[in-house]
């Protein structure tokens, strides 16, 4: 019951502080990063979030991939990296009545899921963002999982990074969905632990997407409680 109000009251503070930063990323557009670092920042204090880190980001990394379970992955990311992450995130969220806007003011890049000439746009995007030195973050699975297992990677990551010779770091998250878990309406305080794995050179004609897959799924088991 109480992680039901837990999560009926985020989503009204959601409501509310997610417009003012809305409002506030289209007033000063130069400030778009640390205004979300702010806000997410209070969002770990208010959601009562303990971070365990292990590794440290990779500064010159192009690119960064997750693991996806909950929204709280973004939050945690936006509230660690130093840098203006470019999310890769899907029209669905880009079309939502107002708070799409929240990908929109801050230039992230929007895509439709399963559409070739969507993939033209995330090619032509990511060198756009490449270029504004904006690390890309992309969740490689293409949607949320229960977090207990790595689903097979989609192929988009995979052409991005080895397109423009990307710098990868694999990020894997552990314990996101256990403290918010929105599909199932639930919603708690509690540890998330953060592992930042060595980048790896996005080359052709190596298995280097392969063998993340399988680093980042060995190091999810081996740190599920």
């Amino acid at each position: 019951m109480l992680a039901r109000v837990k999560i009926l009251w985020t989503i009204v503070q959601f409501s509310f502080t997610v417009s003012i930063v809305i409002i506030l990323m289209y007033i000063f557009r130069k400030n778009s990063r640390p205004i979300r670092r702010s806000w997410a920042a209070m969002q770990m204090k208010l959601l009562g979030i303990e971070l365990e880190i292990v590794g440290k980001v990779d500064e010159e990394a192009n690119m960064i991939m997750m693991n996806h379970q909950s929204l709280l992955d973004i939050i945690v990311m936006e509230y660690l990296h130093t840098k203006d992450i470019a999310w890769v995130a899907k029209e669905e969220i880009a079309k939502i009545p107002w708070f799409g806007h929240i990908l929109k003011a801050p230039k992230m890049i929007i895509i439709q899921r399963e559409s070739k000439s969507s993939l033209v746009k995330l090619l032509k995007e990511s060198k756009e963002k490449y270029e504004q030195n904006r690390p890309i973050a992309i969740f490689p699975e293409g949607t949320r999982t229960d977090g207990k297992k790595l689903r097979k990677f989609k192929v988009g990551a995979k052409l991005i990074a080895e397109k423009f010779d990307f710098k990868v770091q694999p990020v894997v998250l552990v314990g996101t969905r256990e403290i918010m878990d929105s599909q199932n309406m639930k919603q708690s305080s509690g540890k998330v632990k953060v592992i930042f794995l060595p980048s790896v050179e996005a080359k052709k004609k190596t298995t280097w997407y392969e063998d993340t897959h399988k680093l980042m799924g060995e190091t999810l088991q081996a740190n599920l409680k």
